[in-house]
């Protein structure tokens, strides 16, 4: 509607203002033709009352327009039957009006005056009906045309518009029956290559991103519920265990099962909001210099202490990049239980410097992960066959984990084929 009204109102205002122009200079044009017939016709006049005296314009028809006045005594020594009444039209020195009004039932004259060197002064004029009547038609033809056409661009543009957003009142529609509990269903996509189609093509876009969005949601809170009841049940059973048969199971062993899945639980729950932040885009970062192999070194001590694997970090090289201190520690954490969590013997640590990014490898002499897994190893909750043990302490977060963390500092992490066959983790940090 203010399409149109806009587009139509412009359109009538412009004819408006031509169709005034357009009158005025019509008018203008047939009065300036009427007003040079009558100088031709005073001309032709004047000459031939010079030649031959007044009395030979006896035979000029009685329905024209003229006189012929004494210059002596300023009388009318001849005129026509329109201009009998008049008395002289034209003074001594041979100026006189411009237009004659007969009567107000009779058409005007345009009247010119010649004064030629003899004794008469000729007064000659045209009637102005003809051009009123033309001025008068052309004003009707341009009263009803200008409406006229203002309304055909007004319908042409409703139709046109409503045409071109039909569309978008379908994609509308389209939208407003989806649900939230049903986002498969996706807006149809016109055929052309216009604004209206890419929209459509954009919003298809985005309503599969919310599907996926929404998918990973409901995935998550379902593999969250399932590993929070897991450390649950198992407190419940040995407090029902204890309580029922307390010979059974001692203050000590209750307090250590107590401890561990309680630490467990903690775990999960630190990542779940670690997880949750980042989602939100609001994992904030205490931004200092981190030495990386400050985090490296003190990771292989910690797993050295342990005695279960051999831990080599003689590739560790000094290395300072700007992060998160915490963050960036639980991403060495991570990558390095998850490390010795499926190392066969030994893990190799190595950090090196790149022109502009920081090197960090972790690689473990392992079974490796498969191909087809190595992007899925860094989803939610995701343990690969080998790994779903849950008494060896992973989550499937930790992996999750430090693609977000690696992700708010600028940078990446991959994973791939080590040399020993294993799997090796690459991470990549701006100096």
């Amino acid at each position: 509607m203010r399409i149109t009204a806009v587009a139509a109102s412009v359109v009538a205002l412009a004819l408006l203002v031509g169709a005034v122009g357009f009158w005025f200079t019509l008018r203008t044009a047939l009065y300036g033709q009427l007003d040079a017939a009558a100088q031709q016709d005073a001309a032709a006049f004047a000459e031939q009352v010079d030649d031959a005296g007044p009395e030979s314009l006896a035979d000029v028809d009685d329905d024209r327009f003229w006189q012929v006045v004494d210059r002596d005594n300023g009388t009318v020594a001849a005129a026509s039957d329109a201009a009998e009444g008049f008395g002289a039209l034209a003074d001594r020195e041979g100026d006189g009006p411009g237009l004659v009004l007969l009567d107000p039932e009779e058409p005007p004259f345009v009247t010119a005056v010649e004064r030629e060197g003899g004794d008469w002064i000729v007064v000659v004029g045209r009637s102005t009906e003809d051009v009123d009547a033309t001025l008068a038609t052309v004003g009707v033809l341009l009263a009803i045309s200008v409406p006229l056409v203002a309304g055909v661009v007004a319908l042409t543009t409703w139709f046109a518009v409503g045409r071109s957003l039909a569309p978008v009142e379908r994609m509308r529609r389209q939208v407003d029956r989806m649900s939230a509990s049903d986002l498969s269903r996706r807006v149809d996509e016109p055929a052309t290559r216009d604004e209206i189609g890419r929209l459509a093509h954009t919003m298809n876009g985005m309503l599969g991103r919310l599907e996926e969005a929404q998918i990973a949601q409901r995935r998550f809170v379902s593999d969250a519920s399932h590993e929070l009841k897991s450390p649950l049940a198992s407190l419940r059973q040995y407090a029902e265990v204890a309580r029922a048969h307390p010979d059974r199971i001692s203050a000590a062993e209750l307090s250590d099962a107590v401890l561990e899945e309680g630490a467990r639980l903690e775990r999960l729950v630190q990542g779940m909001l670690v997880l949750s932040r980042a989602d939100e885009g609001g994992l904030a970062l205490n931004v200092a210099d981190v030495d990386l192999d400050d985090l490296l070194l003190a990771e292989a001590t910690r797993l050295r202490a342990v005695g279960a694997i051999v831990v080599d970090a003689s590739a560790v090289h000094p290395v300072r990049v700007r992060g998160d201190l915490g963050l960036l520690g639980q991403v060495t954490r991570n990558l390095a239980d998850n490390a010795a969590r499926h190392a066969s013997t030994t893990v190799w640590m190595s950090l090196t410097r790149a022109p502009t990014r920081a090197i960090l490898t972790m690689e473990d002499d392992g079974g490796g992960i498969p191909v087809g897994d190595r992007d899925r190893v860094f989803e939610r909750f995701v343990r690969l066959d080998e790994a779903r043990a849950r008494d060896a302490g992973g989550s499937g977060l930790g992996l999750a984990i430090v693609r977000e963390i690696v992700r708010a500092h600028g940078g990446d992490v991959r994973v791939d084929a080590g040399a020993s066959g294993g799997a090796r983790f690459v991470v990549s940090l701006p100096l």
